[in-house]
Order: structure tokens, then C-alpha cells, then sequence
């Protein structure tokens, strides 16, 4: 995912042939997945962790981080509507709760676990305008 999402921060015009294709190969590795689920079967979770929103993430991942990677390559696929209701179903009075983070690990804490996050709400926000 960080791979990924490395990848789609070069600008276009800087991006050679094989960069497009691994983000083309990427894009489709991820869709397949519905984001987060095993691709042999659908209905089971493959990462329970990534569907925990957490700011920051650090080495991490989670669906909301995913999601902005689709977003901004402007890629609307059925396959992330699954992704796109659990981040709508978390939402709770116009805000979504910090469930995962690297408080304690870190120098400073970013936000409180178990509260409303600025940052997942801002994300989600951009997510699903």
C-alpha cells in the first residue's frame, strides 16, 4: 500500500512507462481485494486492521488511506463501494472516531484514541464529496 501510494504522488508528467503500469497492476491488485478482503473468498476480511481508522499510520495502512489513493487517481470502481459504506457506517454526527493509533510510541500525542479525529473526519470527508 505505501508502495502504492508512492507511486501515485509522482506528477504525470514525470511518470515513465513502467511506473503507470505498476500503478495500473496496483490499482487492480487492490480492486480485486475490494481493499480489504481475501481474494478467494470475498466475504472473509483479509486485514482486520486496516479497517480501523488511525492517524498517523505510520508503516500501517487502513481503507480510509486506501480510498484517498483511489480518489485522487480519480478511479471510481464498484469494488470499492464495500470500503466506501464501512468508512459512511463509522461516521457519527459528521465525524469519524480515532480507532488505531501510535500514541505512547511517539514524542507527542497526535489526537485520543476513542475520540472524534480531525484528521480521519477531514479524510473521510474528501473521500466521500
Amino acid at each position: 500500500a505505501k508502495a502504492f501510494k508512492a507511486l501515485t504522488e509522482i506528477p504525470k508528467e514525470f511518470r515513465t512507462k513502467e511506473i503507470e503500469d505498476k500503478i495500473k497492476e496496483m490499482t487492480e491488485y487492490f480492486l480485486i481485494h475490494h481493499l480489504y478482503k481475501k481474494s478467494h473468498n470475498l466475504s472473509e476480511v483479509s486485514k482486520q486492521g486496516w479497517l480501523k481508522l488511525g492517524f498517523p499510520l505510520m508503516y500501517n495502512t487502513d481503507i480510509l488511506e486506501l480510498l484517498g489513493i483511489f480518489n485522487k487517481l480519480g478511479i471510481k470502481d464498484e469494488r470499492l463501494y464495500d470500503a466506501i459504506e464501512i468508512i459512511k457506517q463509522k461516521e457519527a454526527d459528521g465525524k469519524w472516531i480515532l480507532e488505531n493509533t501510535f500514541n505512547g510510541k511517539m514524542q507527542v500525542q497526535i489526537e485520543k484514541k476513542g475520540e472524534p479525529s480531525k484528521w480521519i473526519t477531514m479524510m473521510a470527508t474528501r473521500i466521500l464529496l
